[in-house]
């Protein structure tokens, strides 16, 4: 299944890399997550790529025009583009009726093909992969008497957001207009038409969002502990 990964942004919060190198490049145990993304989706013999390439795109086509065992499409989807203008600018490039999308800086160890299963079994437009909203502060649990009795680090709550990690029906261009934001716009029309399903995910997931996301999965993949390499064999 052809996978489109949007990897075309500045991420300006992470100025300390991106001002050199998209953010799609930061390493991750000397490799671009990049990198780990696709050999995760290949794992599950996904190996049609389209990457929609924006802020230095130049970086990405180097480091990965030569890759002969993956068929990679470079799309060019501009600098200042969001989410959906990318997606709406490969629309031509994607020939299956279904395919699978994803953004460039985050990773999870969810079975895709699960995703794609069950995407078929619901038959809406759009399955996204709902992932537990984790608590970004520690917080406490008190008695009626207002005693503390317990803490608890960084807990996941009991709500889910929207983690990525797609399966689209080509319909979805349908549903992208123009100036629309792909998860404020989009989603929420395709949500009023009860057209998204949501792929409940509890295992891994992370963004790369900031210095301290860089940080935490370099240390993760140094320990032996990367959660997303039991599926494509190196662990």
């Amino acid at each position: 299944m052809e996978v489109v990964i949007l990897c075309g942004g500045k991420g300006t919060r992470l100025s300390e890399y991106t001002q050199f190198i998209p953010k799609p490049m930061i390493e991750i145990g000397g490799k671009p997550i990049l990198m780990h993304l696709m050999e995760f989706y290949a794992s599950f013999g996904h190996r049609d790529f389209i990457l929609c390439l924006g802020y230095k795109g130049d970086k990405i086509q180097e480091h990965f025009k030569n890759i002969k065992d993956w068929n990679i499409q470079f799309a060019d989807t501009g600098e200042n583009s969001n989410k959906a203008e990318r997606l709406a600018r490969v629309k031509n490039n994607i020939k299956a009726s279904t395919f699978l999308v994803s953004y460039g800086d985050d990773i999870t160890d969810v079975d895709i093909n699960e995703i794609i299963e069950f995407h078929h079994k619901k038959n809406k437009i759009v399955t996204l992969t709902a992932v537990p909203l984790v608590s970004p502060f520690g917080i406490m649990e008190l008695n009626k008497k207002d005693d503390v009795i317990s803490f608890k680090e960084k807990p996941k709550l009991n709500h889910f957001m929207n983690g990525g990690f797609y399966a689209m029906k080509k319909e979805i261009f349908d549903f992208i207009k123009q100036g629309y934001d792909l998860e404020k716009e989009t989603f929420e029309e395709l949500a009023k038409q009860n057209e998204i399903a949501a792929f409940k995910h509890y295992g891994f997931w992370k963004s790369m969002n900031t210095l301290k996301d860089v940080i935490e999965l370099n240390e993760l993949y140094g320990k032996g502990d990367a959660p997303w390499l039991k599926w494509t064999g190196k662990e």
